[in-house]
């Protein structure tokens, strides 16, 4: 496995996470990625980055193609075969934040796109729970608790896609629910 252009080392504050690699689809190296965000439909980025025991890695797409509502598969320059593709189950996949186009609107794709916002004052999400009405952020703290914050669209006061930055007012005493 090699890759055919040089980037130098990306470092994590560089990217943020939009989903992981599920498992190897066929027999051509082709691999199945479940996602939380699909920035790189709008961007000319042409690479995505993984987690390799513990190095960011960009990986060249050749190509991708939609699998459902969240799921995408991908085919990466220089995995060629089934061998290759399940050594990358498994790994977080990172879009780099110098890559990211805002829509004409600077509207979120969805609000699954938020996984990977720092929430100002709080942390970042590391997930979203969208599978009922009330929709609950997953926020990692930076002493290493994770909170769960429901979502709704009067907490919002202003985010930026951009910084991946996002500024929630919350109800007094929300917080000391968890």
């Amino acid at each position: 496995m090699h890759l055919t252009r040089a980037i130098a080392m990306i470092k994590q504050e560089e990217v943020f996470p939009i989903g992981r690699i599920v498992k190897a689809h066929g027999t051509k190296g082709e691999v199945e990625a479940q996602l939380t965000d699909w920035p790189f439909e709008q961007s000319p980025c042409r690479y995505l980055v993984l987690e390799m025991d513990g190095i960011l890695v960009p990986f060249f797409y050749a190509d991708w193609r939609e699998k459902g509502r969240e799921d995408a598969l991908f085919s990466f320059e220089g995995i060629d075969d089934k061998e290759a593709a399940n050594t990358l189950v498994g790994r977080k996949i990172y879009f780099p934040l110098k890559e990211v186009v805002a829509d004409e609107d600077d509207q979120l794709n969805s609000i699954r796109s938020l996984t990977g916002f720092t929430v100002e004052g709080l942390g970042i999400i590391t997930e979203v729970d969208d599978s009922s009405a009330n929709i609950l952020l997953t926020v990692q703290t930076s002493q290493g608790t994770e909170l769960l914050v429901p979502y709704h669209d009067d907490f919002l006061e202003s985010y930026d896609l951009r910084k991946r930055t996002l500024q929630l007012n919350l109800p007094e005493g929300l917080l000391d629910l968890n």
